[in-house]
């Protein structure tokens, strides 16, 4: 029987990189709903706050798994609007979680890492203990707790620095600035690693396609290897050949922000590995196809 998977936030960077790929499964015994809150060419409208709306379109379409790629995701914000932060990754992902109780779907739920503080200096596991600076990773850690809590069948998957062609992220932003700056500055002492949203989509529906959705709990998931974000400004200038730019690095205070960022968010991925039988890339060669794609205009 094919299953029916709902994709929610189907216009921000994992909903559409899931959209791209999907493609070449849809059909395999396997359905994709794309939503968000607007209507859009094959993207259906759907409020994710709307938890009556959420659990009648769940039943009206048969969905057998969500993966909640829907969020508040921009830091600086969040501080001045927790309660739409609140209400988006924390709420509104309760509302989903339970609706997807009551029809015996598995909620594959996107989170961050930024429920860490950001203090370590070893990569975080799955069970480290969590410890959020800001409102954003207050909130999303509130709804990774919701999910646990309302029984439903889940996986949470924990990402960061994520990036693709498409939308406002820090591929782009440094695309474009590296292009038109002859100096620039960018903070050397916040360590992670990049992280593709394509890599996390292949990562989705190979759960989905290969019928791994029951192995439930949380998983981290992010490119290889470690860099700083002048590290990663430098590679991506690099690859850009935009060489007229002289990147220097920085220190976080340079840059005073509403939020304290960690100033570590490397994570482990030995679960994920182990458990999914995935390969992930270094983040250096994601970065590279992905750039390709951008000048290609894909």
């Amino acid at each position: 029987m094919a299953q029916s998977v709902l994709i929610t936030g189907a216009g921000g960077q994992l909903g559409k990189e899931i959209s791209r790929l999907a493609a070449a499964v849809s059909g395999r015994d396997v359905r994709f709903v794309f939503t968000d809150l607007n209507e859009g060419d094959g993207v259906q409208a759907l409020d994710i706050a709307d938890e009556d709306a959420v659990g009648v379109f769940l039943r009206k379409e048969k969905i057998n798994v969500v993966v909640n790629c829907a969020a508040y995701t921009d830091v600086e914000k969040a501080e001045c609007n927790p309660e739409t932060a609140d209400l988006l990754n924390h709420v509104a992902v309760a509302g989903i979680a339970e609706a997807a109780r009551e029809v015996g779907a598995t909620l594959i739920q996107i989170s961050t890492d930024y429920v860490f503080s950001g203090d370590s200096c070893v990569p975080y596991r799955e069970m480290d203990e969590t410890g959020p600076t800001g409102v954003y990773g207050v909130t999303k850690l509130a709804g990774e707790r919701a999910v646990i809590d309302s029984g439903c069948k889940y996986i949470i998957i924990r990402t960061a620095w994520l990036y693709s062609p498409y939308g406002k992220n820090f591929v782009r932003t440094m695309l474009k600035l590296t292009s038109e700056k002859k100096e620039l500055k960018v903070v050397s002492d916040q360590v992670g690693t990049p992280t593709s949203a394509a890599d996390l989509a292949a990562l989705i529906i190979k759960i989905i396609c290969d019928d791994m959705t029951g192995r439930e709990g949380i998983y981290h998931f992010s490119g290889e290897g470690v860099c700083s974000w002048y590290d990663f400004a430098v590679e991506i200038a690099d690859l850009a050949g935009n060489d007229g730019c002289d990147i220097q690095p920085c220190r976080s205070e340079e840059y005073p922000s509403n939020v304290r960022r960690p100033h570590y968010s490397v994570m482990d991925k030995k679960l994920v590995k182990d458990t999914f039988g995935v390969k992930i890339p270094h983040w250096r060669a994601s970065l590279a196809d992905v750039i390709g794609r951008i000048r290609k205009g894909d």
